[in-house]
C-alpha cells in the first residue's frame, strides 16, 4: 500500500512538525485539532518554518507556496476520509488517545492505517478500541520533528507485516530513518535508555552534586551529546517528561524511573521548560 495522503490529529509541538515533514515530502496533508485556535496556531507555525527556509535560501517562493498548499486544515474527520494514514499526535494520555481512535474508527475507511505518535505508551491497548488492530501501529517521531531523522516504529500485538512495511516506506519517503521496535515494551528503545539518564541528572542537581549547567556540560563535552539531558528535558517539556517517567515507573517498578521531588516541584510550579519560559533554565 502506497501512502500519499496523511491526516495529522493534534497540532501541538509534535503534530505541526509531522505535518510539515509530510507536506515537504510531497504528500497531501490534512490537519485537525479539536481546538480551532490550536489548529490555526499549528498552521501558522508551519508557515513560519517554511517561509524561514525561504529567507535562508533553502527554498524559493514557489516551492514554499507549493508545500503550504499541501496543508489542508479540516474541522472534522469526514473532511479527511481520503487519508491513507492517520497519525495521532495528542497529549501523552492513554485514555485521551483511545477516545481519539474510537472517533476516528467510526469515520475513516477500513483501508486507512492508524498510527499513534507516542513516546512511551503501549500500542496494543489503543489498537484494541478499533476494528482495525492489524492496521494499527506506533510511530515515535523525535523532536524537533523536521530536523530529527529517527522514528521508532512499534508493532502492536496484532500489527500486520503489510502495515509495518507501508509505514516504513512512508517514513523513508518523508526522509526519516525508521527503527523497528519488535515488542510493545514500555519506553520502546530511546526512552528506555534516555529516561533513566535524565532522571539521574535531575537527582544529581537535587542532591547538590552539581548544577544543571555543569551536568549538561559534562554530558555534552564528555560524551559528545549535542544537548545535555536537562536541556533536552526542557525542550521536550518537563510535564511530558514527568508523565513518561510516572508511566514507566508504574509499568517497570524499581527506582530508575522514580521521579525526583525536584522534577515534581518544577512541574507543580508551572516551570515546564522552554514552552513556559522556565524549567532548569530561563528562556526569553
Amino acid at each position: 500500500m502506497s501512502i500519499e495522503k496523511v491526516l495529522v490529529v493534534g497540532l501541538g509541538m509534535m503534530g505541526h512538525g509531522i505535518a510539515q515533514t509530510s507536506a515537504q515530502a510531497g504528500l497531501t496533508t490534512f490537519v485537525y485539532d479539536t481546538n480551532e485556535g490550536a489548529r490555526n496556531r499549528g498552521v501558522e507555525r508551519i508557515t513560519d518554518q517554511v517561509m524561514g527556509r525561504v529567507a535562508k535560501g533553502k527554498l524559493n517562493q514557489d516551492e514554499a507556496e507549493t508545500i503550504l498548499g499541501r496543508i489542508i486544515p479540516v474541522s472534522n474527520f469526514d473532511e479527511a476520509k481520503e487519508a491513507d494514514l492517520v497519525i495521532e499526535a495528542v497529549f501523552e494520555d492513554l485514555d485521551l488517545k483511545r477516545d481519539v481512535f474510537r472517533a476516528l474508527d467510526k469515520v475513516m475507511p477500513e483501508r486507512t492505517i492508524f498510527a499513534s505518535n507516542t513516546s512511551a505508551l503501549p500500542i496494543s491497548p489503543m489498537a484494541a478500541v478499533t476494528q482495525r488492530p492489524e492496521r494499527f501501529i506506533g510511530v515515535h517521531f523525535h523532536s524537533p520533528v523536521v530536523v530529527m531523522r529517527l522514528v521508532e516504529v512499534i508493532r502492536g500485538l496484532r500489527t500486520s507485516d503489510e502495515t509495518l512495511a507501508a509505514v516504513q516506506e512512508f517514513l523513508q519517503k518523508v526522509q526519516k530513518s525508521p527503527v523497528e521496535v519488535k515488542k510493545d515494551s514500555p519506553g520502546f528503545i530511546t526512552n528506555r535508555v534516555y529516561m533513566p539518564m535524565f532522571n539521574e541528572a535531575v537527582w544529581t542537581v537535587y542532591e547538590g552534586v552539581s548544577t544543571a549547567a555543569d551536568v549538561d556540560q559534562a554530558m555534552r563535552d564528555g560524551f559528545n551529546f549535542p544537548m545535555g539531558p536537562l536541556q533536552l528535558g526542557d525542550f521536550v517539556g518537563l510535564d511530558t517528561m514527568l508523565h513518561i517517567l510516572e508511566d514507566l515507573h508504574e509499568k517497570c517498578g524499581g527506582n530508575k524511573f522514580l521521579p525526583c521531588p525536584l522534577h515534581r516541584s518544577l512541574v507543580a510550579s508551572g516551570y515546564l521548560g522552554r514552552k513556559s519560559g522556565q524549567g532548569f533554565y530561563v528562556y526569553e
